[in-house]
Formats: C-alpha cells, sequence, structure tokens
C-alpha cells in the first residue's frame, strides 16, 4: 500500500512528513525561536501560498480535500501566517542580545530545552533545504575579477565624490555608499607567495604580496621608506643588528632621553606600553618598538596603492586602517600611553583643533604626543620664522587642554597630557568645553570638540598601573563595576537606524579574571594540535602516536572576532607563541576594550555586519568564540561575514569557530560555499559545543 493509501489518520501522518509540509514546519520552529530573519519568514510565506495555488490534482492536495475539506482562502492562510509571527515576536523579544560570558552560568532545565529545540530546528532546517532545494544552494562561489585582489568595502573613493564627500572625506570610511554586491571571493594577486615565518617575515617580504610599484618606492623620500631594499621578487628592511637609514634606534632613544629616560629600554618602567603610531609608514619604529616588548599599532588613511597599513601587516606588525578627518576612531577614552606621529600628514591645527582633543581623548592621563616634523632641517632665519609660526598655534592649543610642552630637540617635541584631572574644570571659560556625561561613544562617531574621560573611573596615571597583563586587583575593581553612569548610543543613522546599543562594563571579578585565563590556556592547547592539514583526512595513527605540534611561529597575525577579556591573547603570551592578536570587541557586546587596552593588548570596536578596515590577505589565523549564534541582526547574515572572513585571511590560513551546534552545522555548510577545507569537532565533554577547524586553501589563478 502506498503512502497515500492509508486509513485517513495515517495519511495524515504520512501527509505531514512529506517534504514540502515537513521543511515548512521545520522553517516555522525555527522562525518561532528567532534562528531565521524576516527576509526568510517572508520567504516561507511565499513558498506556503505557492503551495496553496497548487493543481488540486496533486495526489496529497487531493487527500488533504477529502481529510480537511475544500481548499483554504489565502486570506484564511495570512491569518494563520500573522498569527505565526505574533508568536515570533513574543518568544524572540525574550532572547538577549548580549553576548555569552567567559564564565559558565547556571542555566535552569527550560532553558537548556529551549536551546536544543532552538538548535535542533537549525540542523533539520539545514538538512532538509540541502536536500529538497538541491545542490545549487550550496554551490561554491565564484572568484572575484583581478581588480578585486586589493578591495577594501566601505572606502571607495569615486563613489563617495558623489555621494557629496570632500574637503578629505572622500578618503573616510564610508559604508552606507559602498554596498556589497554579488558574493565573491577575492583572489590572490598572481605573483602571490605564501609569506616567511617570523621573525624573517618582519625583514623580507615578498613584492607580489603587497600593491606598491618600482617607482612609488623610487620616489619615496620617507624616513621608513628609505630602509627599504627593493629586489628582483622581495623588499628587504635593514635588521636591526645591522646599518640603519636615519637611525630608527637613534629616533627612539632619542625620544626616551627627551622623557627624561636613561634609554628606550626603560619605556616600559616609565609607563609606556601602548603605543598608537599614526601614519607609520612602513612599520620600522613600529617594529622597533616591538622588540622593546611594547605594543605599537599602526594607523594610516586608506590608500589604493602603496599602503603602509597592508606592508606593516605583511611584516605582521598590529596594523587597521584609520585617519583623522572627521570622525572618531574605534577606540575608546583613555586607551593608550603614547601617541606618535612622524610626518603623518596631518595638520594639527586645522578643524579648530579637534584633531588635538582627539588625541587628547585617546590618551591616559600621563601619557605623550610625539610629533615630529619633516626630516630636512631648516636653513635660514625665514624658514626656521615659518615653522615656529606653525607651532605657535600648537603650543597656545595644547595649554588650553592641559598638556605641557616637557622637550623639543632637533625637529621633535614632546608633550604631556596632564594626570590631574582638575586641571580641566580650573581652565578659563572660553577654553575647550568639557563633553557631557555620556558623549564617549567611539564607535566612528563625529569628531567631538569637547573633552572627554575626566570623570571616568578608568582615569589612573599612566605611572601608577601594573607593568603586565595581570591586572591588580584594584585596577580590575575599576573594571569590575558597571558605570556611574550607563549610557547607551545610537550609531550613526545613516549606518544603522534606530539600533541603540548598550556601552557599560559589566562585573568581572579577579576569580573570573584568573579562570579566564586558564581556560584559554587550555583551549589554545586543544587549537594548537589542530592546527595541521592531517585534520581533514583520515589518515591511519597507531595507538599512542599524535601528530607533530605546529612550529611555535606558524602563525603571527591572529584576530580574536569576540575577544570577551583578552583570554586568548593572554594565552598565546603565556605559551610563548610568536603571535599578535588584534581583539575585536564587537558594538552588540559587552565593552570590555578598555579592560583589553590596559592588559597592553590590541584591540578595536567592531559591527561585524559591516566589513573589517584591513586590505585583503592580512591575517594567518581567525577566531571566534560564541559569534554567531549570537549574530542575528536583520541587516546581515553568516554568508556577508563568511566572504568578509575570507577576504581578510590569507591563502592556508586558519579559522577555529566555537559555537553551539547548530551554529556550527550551518556555518560548516557556509565554509564549504567560500572553499574552506572544514571539520566540526566534538569537544567529547558532554556539552552541545562544538570547534569548527578550517583552512583556506591556495587558489592560484
Amino acid at each position: 500500500m502506498s503512502d497515500f493509501e492509508s486509513p485517513p489518520f495515517d495519511a495524515i501522518g504520512h501527509l505531514l512528513e512529506t517534504e514540502e509540509l515537513t521543511l515548512l514546519k521545520i522553517e516555522f520552529r525555527s522562525a518561532l525561536f528567532g534562528f531565521w530573519s524576516v527576509e526568510e519568514v517572508v520567504s516561507m510565506l511565499v513558498g506556503l501560498i505557492q503551495i496553496h495555488a497548487l493543481d488540486m490534482r496533486s495526489p496529497w492536495l487531493n487527500k488533504l480535500s477529502v481529510i480537511f475539506g475544500p481548499r483554504p482562502p489565502v486570506s484564511w492562510l495570512l491569518l494563520c501566517f500573522i498569527s505565526v509571527l505574533a508568536l515570533i515576536a513574543v518568544f524572540g523579544s525574550s532572547s538577549s542580545n548580549s553576548f555569552d560570558s567567559i564564565t559558565s552560568i547556571p542555566v535552569p532545565e527550560i532553558y537548556t530545552n529551549y536551546r536544543r529545540l532552538k538548535e535542533q530546528a537549525a540542523v533539520d532546517y539545514f538538512e532538509l533545504r540541502t536536500l529538497s532545494l538541491g545542490a545549487s544552494r550550496q554551490r561554491e562561489l565564484s572568484l572575484c575579477g583581478k581588480e578585486r585582489e586589493n578591495h577594501v568595502p566601505c572606502y571607495n573613493v569615486t563613489a563617495n565624490l558623489l555621494s557629496g564627500f570632500k574637503d578629505g572625506e572622500e578618503f573616510d570610511r564610508h559604508c552606507e555608499v559602498s554596498r556589497q554586491g554579488k558574493w565573491c571571493l577575492v583572489r590572490p594577486p598572481k605573483d602571490y607567495k605564501i609569506p616567511l615565518r617570523w621573525p624573517a617575515g618582519r625583514d623580507v617580504i615578498w613584492s607580489g604580496n603587497v600593491k606598491i610599484t618600482k617607482d612609488q618606492f623610487l620616489s619615496s623620500g620617507s624616513m621608513t621608506k628609505r630602509m627599504m631594499l627593493l629586489e628582483e621578487n622581495q623588499i628587504a628592511f635593514h635588521s636591526e643588528d645591522g646599518l640603519i637609514f636615519d637611525g630608527v634606534k637613534d629616533y627612539s632613544r632619542q625620544i626616551a632621553e627627551m622623557m627624561g629616560l636613561g634609554s628606550d629600554s626603560e619605556f616600559f618602567q616609565a609607563g609606556v606600553r601602548t603605543v598608537l603610531d599614526i601614519g607609520c609608514g612602513f612599520g620600522s619604529f613600529g617594529a622597533h618598538l616591538v622588540s622593546l616588548k611594547l605594543m605599537a599599532l599602526c594607523i594610516a588613511a586608506y590608500e589604493a596603492t602603496g599602503s603602509q597599513v597592508q606592508l606593516a601587516l605583511e611584516r605582521g606588525l598590529p596594523a587597521m586602517i584609520g585617519n583623522f578627518v572627521s570622525r572618531q576612531l574605534p577606540y575608546p577614552s583613555l586607551s593608550f600611553d603614547m601617541v606618535h606621529c612622524t610626518q603623518c600628514g596631518i595638520v594639527w591645527d586645522k578643524k579648530e583643533g579637534m584633531f588635538l582633543i582627539e588625541v587628547d581623548r585617546l590618551l591616559k592621563p600621563g601619557g605623550y604626543f610625539v610629533l615630529t616634523s619633516p626630516t630636512s632641517k631648516p636653513h635660514g632665519s625665514a624658514t626656521a620664522m615659518k615653522k615656529r609660526n606653525m607651532l605657535t598655534p600648537l603650543e597656545q592649543f595644547t595649554e588650553k587642554i592641559c598638556w605641557s610642552l616637557i622637550a623639543q630637540q632637533d625637529e621633535t617635541f614632546i608633550w604631556q597630557k596632564t594626570a590631574d584631572a582638575y586641571c580641566y574644570s580650573s581652565r578659563k571659560q572660553n577654553d575647550v568645553p568639557l563633553c557631557k556625561e555620556g558623549h564617549d561613544a567611539p564607535y566612528y562617531q563625529a569628531l567631538m570638540p569637547c573633552i572627554t574621560g575626566t570623570s571616568s573611573k578608568h582615569w589612573i596615571p599612566i605611572q601608577n598601573r601594573s607593568s603586565s597583563s595581570h591586572l591588580s586587583s584594584v585596577e580590575l575593581e575599576v573594571h569590575g563595576k558597571y558605570c556611574s553612569n550607563p549610557f547607551f548610543f545610537s550609531l550613526h543613522l545613516h549606518f544603522h537606524s534606530a539600533v541603540v546599543l548598550q556601552h557599560a562594563i559589566h562585573r568581572v571579578s579577579p576569580e573570573d579574571f584568573f579562570e579566564d585565563l586558564q581556560v584559554w590556556k587550555l583551549a589554545l592547547k586543544n587549537y594548537w594540535s589542530l592546527l595541521t592539514p592531517l585534520i581533514f583526512s583520515d589518515h591511519p595513527k597507531r595507538p599512542g602516536d599524535e601528530d607533530p605540534l605546529p612550529p611555535f611561529n606558524m602563525v603571527r597575525n591572529v584576530m580574536d572576532m569576540n575577544a570577551h577579556y583578552g583570554g586568548l591573547n593572554a594565552a598565546f603570551l603565556e605559551e610563548k607563541k610568536s603571535v599578535w592578536v588584534m581583539n575585536v570587541v564587537p558594538v552588540r557586546a559587552r565593552n570590555t576594550l578598555p579592560l583589553i587596552l590596559d592588559r597592553g593588548f590590541p584591540g578595536v570596536l567592531h559591527d561585524w555586519c559591516e566589513p573589517f578596515p584591513t586590505y585583503p590577505r592580512t591575517y594567518d589565523m581567525l577566531h571566534a568564540n560564541g559569534l554567531l549564534s549570537h549574530l542575528t541582526s536583520e541587516r546581515c547574515g553568516l554568508m556577508d561575514l563568511f566572504v568578509e572572513m575570507d577576504r581578510i585571511l590569507r591563502p592556508e590560513g586558519w579559522v577555529v569557530l566555537s559555537d553551539k551546534l547548530g551554529a556550527i552545522e550551518l556555518a560548516r555548510a557556509h565554509a564549504t560555499q567560500v572553499r574552506w577545507d572544514a571539520r566540526v569537532i566534538d569537544l567529547q565533554d558532554g556539552s552541545d559545543q562544538r570547534l569548527l577547524v578550517c583552512q583556506k586553501p591556495f587558489v592560484k589563478k
């Protein structure tokens, strides 16, 4: 007897398991628990109406008419679907948008069942979509054209000009202008080669990996660019132990002596651990600071060719695109111990001093601003007078924001920000005003003509801070309380209309902080054992044999896409791996970025519904814990995220994702579409957590 020749009640049971209705059933269940976007729910409705419009001669619909009567009208189906949408709104409003804490929290059994049902619905949906809609939905994405080899979304100068941006703003970040078209995978250049491992890769890079022409190289006259030697297929940088043009070592020592130190090896003891290097050239000064165990983060404006950021990252140095034009940089107030500018191309007294106000916002109390003007020394009194006239407005303005010019030597000037917050309230009335509470919302907001951070609990002079990444109990206490006036901020309306996000720091106890480090040390050991191509093969192995561990310098540039407290970064340091980590705090997560920066780690705020401000092929490893299951915004989807991850990941680079089972299964499908080798790892600990380990292949075209 066939399925549709069964008795009526059996027919109903079989009917509910037919492909179309089962798919709709699973999709309704998934939508009910908030896993799918509104667009997908609408597509379900269209599918339901299409089913309704099928020829009544279809066998199973004929059976339906026998059981339930004549075909119901479309209005009745719409009414039922509106009821389902109401349930979605009720249940969806109760789901949290905040990211999971690293620490475990007891969860009632009802929520455990809720999550399992949600994840099972996702797995059912994935399997049914694969079977019912065919392999065409899972086809691999095509490669982009050659013109997009160095493509950086959100930095389309031509589109920005057409949109009316001018006075330098056309070079700024405008994601609302550069909309993503058809998905495609950015291909490597024809002459691309896998970078040399650190530290060799710091001093020698492949010229085919960066977009710089021979003419650009030869015409360059800056200090750092003259330190390069262009060979047939390599760019070699002068080693720290060899002869260095223009004396980077001497320059660093000069800055230290101007600060009253014996040598630059004393930067750390003087409280200088984190340096924001603006317009960093190609990273030679930053490379020297890294050798002194300092964290130097390079930022520079977007450049179509000859990019400072691209070349610094190729050398394995922390860098990202960012510039002083019209918006704040995506770092909180009181983030850096030193801000450095050598020929960075910024006219500091422009826009009524707002660029200097932004530097003041970024500097910690007692921090330093180092400004070096062009290296060519002035000749003659007229040139010297012109130079003096340029500096006079700077000196006058810096006094208004409580900075002191502590030293001047040759072309270098050093200001120190006051460590006394009372200085700002005791100034004259016509000086730069203080911002109102809640104005510090640094995610590409407009530059503010006011002083921030003076009433912050983070106002701790750099000379009084811990000298290691293990924060003291007093410093943790600062991070362990909610802000005195927790505030909310709405991102730029062009980007995120009606999106209001909380920007408060949640409680962090010393016990949680210590436990977090232990968890990540164990996790890193597990990760490291998996970073081998053998993971994608079922190679035979005798009992007791272990795969050889990767070398300590297998990866250099690592991004933690949901960094929490920076525990993965700390674990890398503890295990003495030769890496640096870009700690990204999503804008919808708890704002732990001040804590990360206080530990001396690089970090940034970012919205993962937008492209990251970096060039293609700039990271060796991407890591995300708990990010996928919380990326529920209606403005973006997982495929947008995976295409962006593929853009910034180097060929043969690694991706490690840790999340709930349902999210990992969906991620595995997307990994296949972006051509990654992928394997799901069961942690064998009885939890519903899974690892997805992927490697991007080297596609040669």
